[in-house]
């Protein structure tokens, strides 16, 4: 089974062509920006999957749906949709949190691994795993709170605030150590943990957490019909 994945929601416009069957990827391209995702991501899956067969050669896709930046979110699940509607393949939806976590899991099984993304005004989106099984569920809190919600530790870190979260955990005495501060996670674990999904359980449904930093103003309401 080849699988397209795509991330959009934090900060790179992202995609690789997954051979699951090989466990191999075939081709990936990361664009590392914090505006332009829509304008950015259909070249970019163009040029994925244009030396494997095009589009035709999509059975499944893999879609980040948060947390991470509300448009960014909407342009990832948006091409995901378009593109599995036109090929009629099923579309499955991967955490960025999950995606970070996914590497570390594979190589260290004691104390937790965990992900942390900046959720602005002081919090991070966070989840953490502790012997392959979840101790912290998708969530957002204050790096203090995430870390005694972790235990004692040892504690190894994803994501781009990843290293907040080392801070914190170092002042109260809990072994941490940083591994990737990258803005956005591996697009070839997205394509794995989409391989991995079943799509009846985990759709392309945004993963937001919290709501709109800007909200429109009440003159811009659509009225009631």
């Amino acid at each position: 089974m080849k699988i397209l994945a795509i991330d959009t929601a934090l900060g790179a416009a992202s995609a690789c062509l997954f051979d699951a069957a090989k466990n191999e990827t075939l081709a990936r391209e990361t664009i590392w920006l914090d505006r332009g995702h829509d304008q950015a991501i259909i070249p970019l899956i163009d040029r994925v999957v244009g030396g494997h067969g095009g589009p035709s050669a999509i059975e499944r896709i893999a879609v980040t749906v948060g947390p991470g930046s509300f448009t960014g979110i909407r342009v990832g699940i948006s091409a995901a949709r378009a593109i599995g509607l036109a090929r009629a393949v099923p579309i499955v939806g991967v955490s960025t949190l999950s995606a970070y976590v996914a590497p570390m899991m594979l190589e260290w099984s004691d104390g937790v691994a965990a992900a942390a993304v900046d959720a602005r005004h002081g919090r991070i989106f966070v989840a953490a795993f502790a012997g392959g099984n979840p101790i912290i569920a998708p969530r957002i809190s204050a790096p203090r709170e995430a870390v005694r919600a972790m235990g004692s530790g040892p504690l190894r870190l994803a994501g781009s605030s990843a290293a907040a979260l080392a801070i914190e955990a170092w002042s109260m005495g809990v072994a941490a150590e940083v591994v990737s501060d990258a803005k956005a996670p591996d697009i070839s674990f997205v394509a794995r943990l989409g391989a991995a999904a079943d799509p009846a359980s985990a759709p392309p449904r945004p993963l937001y957490l919290k709501a709109p930093d800007v909200k429109p103003p009440e003159s811009a309401a659509v009225p009631a019909a």
